[in-house]
């Protein structure tokens, strides 16, 4: 059972302080500023649901869940089956917060070509499908035991890769989704750019790109006992040698 690295206890006390920061900061938009999510539509109430659960999903279930999940190897106690059975649980409801997220913009009056026409929409898009195939190619590659260790081990360099560019991916889309409904509050709804709300949003965003930073800093930190591991076998290689 392996301990928690000291050198991360700070990076993991931050990556959870961060992600309850970012929550409440999109839960206190969602239901304190209702009015900035009512669309245009005949029924106004139907859509200011799907309208709010919209960044609360995205925001909360897609990106702090799937980051939870990024950090799980870095302090879940237990086995290495363990571990991967709660990173694949956490990032199969982080995918499922992903999909459903997306699925209430399909809900427009309009149809759905009438909310995929930006890049924010459209990067949304890219990035859930690559976070589903990641997901998908993590199951097989680490849960089928049909898979050689040596197949395993030259894909987990780009499940890693995979896995990081993607989270990083969901928050550049979180952000370009926050600037755009911002700019559309400010342009056509008179909302002030020193109001509270533009404070929220603001802060949101400068939120997000600080737990993203961290998390990703921990995911790449090494391990304690894989350094102390590569000193003992240079120092008997060193041996041997001489």
């Amino acid at each position: 059972m392996a301990s928690v690295t000291p050198s991360l206890v700070p990076l993991l006390f931050s990556a959870r302080i961060s992600g309850l920061i970012v929550a409440a900061l999109v839960l206190s938009w969602a239901f304190l500023f209702k009015s900035s999510f009512l669309p245009h539509s005949s029924s106004p109430h139907e859509g200011l649901i799907y309208a709010v659960l919209h960044p609360v999903l995205m925001v909360i279930g897609f990106i702090i869940i799937s980051g939870e999940a990024i950090l799980v190897h870095r302090w879940l106690p237990g086995s290495r089956n363990l571990k991967k059975s709660v990173h694949l649980c956490l990032q199969g409801v982080a995918l499922a917060s992903g999909v459903f997220g997306i699925w209430t913009k399909f809900q427009g009056k309009d149809g759905i070509v009438a909310n995929f026409y930006t890049l924010h929409s459209w990067m949304g898009l890219i990035c859930v499908c690559l976070f589903g195939a990641q997901w998908i190619m993590g199951f097989w590659s680490f849960w089928h035991r049909g898979e050689l260790r040596t197949t395993r081990a030259r894909v987990l360099p780009w499940h890693i890769f995979l896995g990081l560019y993607t989270y990083g991916l969901a928050v550049a889309t979180a952000e370009t989704g926050l600037l755009e409904k911002l700019t559309f509050l400010q342009t056509r709804r008179n909302v002030s750019k020193h109001c509270l709300e533009s404070l929220v949003v603001n802060s949101l965003g400068l939120g997000l790109a600080l737990l993203s930073g961290i998390v990703i800093l921990t995911a790449v930190s090494p391990k304690r006992y894989a350094l102390q591991n590569k000193l003992v076998y240079e120092s008997n290689t060193k041996c041997l040698s001489s």
